[in-house]
């Protein structure tokens, strides 16, 4: 769990970074700044860190040969080495950035380096330094007393309740030394340009991750692959994927055999599940364990895409949550079809 609430800014430098393809270049600041009052640095951190509040994805550095040659992780760890460096790695951060702002859609936007100390994970205090970008302006009305009335102003500036991209880097030491949540990239090429292209991110080998790509294959494996290997109905495979979801929400743990075991039952369509999974596993170059704990956050966001939605037409809809033997389906002597729904009483 990521705590927030009695986080202390220590320094702040602030940048201009532009959209390389169109030559927008940088503004470097000259130095950093240190003290704000009180309401200031509160608006601050309502906006930096609001989208961090309820953080349950985390990820480490990466490298396609060399995790040393990941550069924001070098500039990072010479900050939590030294944190009176933080102005002048921040200029490097900036400049790295605007190496990778190549793509037509990205705007240029101010980029924000901060130190933090105070943050709390896992029950640890640590330090961590954020790195936040805002790209999107708003106009704002000022109200200004001229002479006996008041004249309105047009002013451009940054909306402080939206953040447009963002990434808490938490100095947690040990095996994964830092964990690093992220925020932004509305659209594909944004989030690649964010999290791959500049930061260099992958997932960590959590509870959260491993739940989030178990559901994942049991997903596609109902919805795209039984019915190629069995005779399955619409409902039987609405059955699968509420059965599956009724697995992660009622245990702590998971256990694959367990997994389809409870909920596939049969031995044919097991053997085919695994096969998936090993397919599936090779295929998105994933390592899913077989044994983890479940991420109860990362239930709930999955569990949204399981459809239990039986479409008939366009003139009804039938949520099904369970007990799919309530369910007969048949064909009149006409040609139209039929559900036949049994229910105990009537809420």
């Amino acid at each position: 769990m990521l705590e927030l609430d009695n986080i202390s800014l220590e320094k702040l430098s602030i940048h201009y970074v532009g959209n390389k393809s169109r030559e927008e270049g940088t503004v470097l600041s000259k130095k950093a700044q240190q003290r704000f009052p009180a309401e200031e640095e509160q608006a601050l951190w309502k906006f930096f860190l609001s989208p961090f509040r309820n953080a349950s994805e985390f990820f480490r550095f990466t490298h396609s040969s060399d995790i040393e040659l990941n550069e924001v992780r070098k500039f990072v760890t010479e900050i939590f080495e030294e944190p009176s460096k933080l102005h002048r790695v921040s200029e490097k951060l900036a400049k790295l950035l605007y190496e990778s702002s190549t793509h037509s859609k990205i705007n240029g936007g101010e980029l924000y380096v901060a130190y933090l100390s105070n943050c709390v994970i896992d029950d640890s205090e640590v330090n961590a330094i954020g790195i936040f970008k805002s790209e999107t302006k708003d106009t704002f009305l000022q109200a200004v007393p001229e002479e006996g009335n008041l004249s309105l102003r047009f002013l451009s500036g940054t909306n402080i309740h939206k953040l447009d991209k963002g990434c808490l880097i938490l100095e947690t030491g040990g095996e994964e030394e830092y964990k690093i949540c992220i925020t932004g990239g509305g659209n594909a090429s944004e989030a690649v340009y964010w999290k791959d292209d500049f930061l260099h991110l992958e997932p960590c080998a959590d509870g959260y991750h491993h739940t989030r790509n178990f559901m994942n294959v049991a997903k596609t494996f109902v919805t795209e692959r039984l019915e190629a290997d069995f005779e399955v109905s619409k409902t039987d495979k609405i059955g699968y994927l509420n059965k599956s979801v009724d697995y992660f929400k009622e245990h702590e743990t998971f256990n694959e055999k367990e997994f389809a075991k409870e909920v596939f039952e049969d031995k044919e369509v097991i053997k085919s599940f695994r096969e998936f999974k090993h397919e599936y596993q090779e295929t998105n170059n994933l390592d899913i364990e077989e044994d983890f704990e479940i991420s109860v956050p990362a239930v709930k966001k999955q569990a949204k895409v399981f459809k239990s939605v039986l479409k008939l037409d366009k003139n009804f809809h039938i949520y099904i949550h369970g007990r799919k033997d309530f369910i007969e389906k048949g064909v009149e002597k006409d040609g139209r079809k039929f559900y036949k729904i049994y229910y105990n009483e009537e809420n």
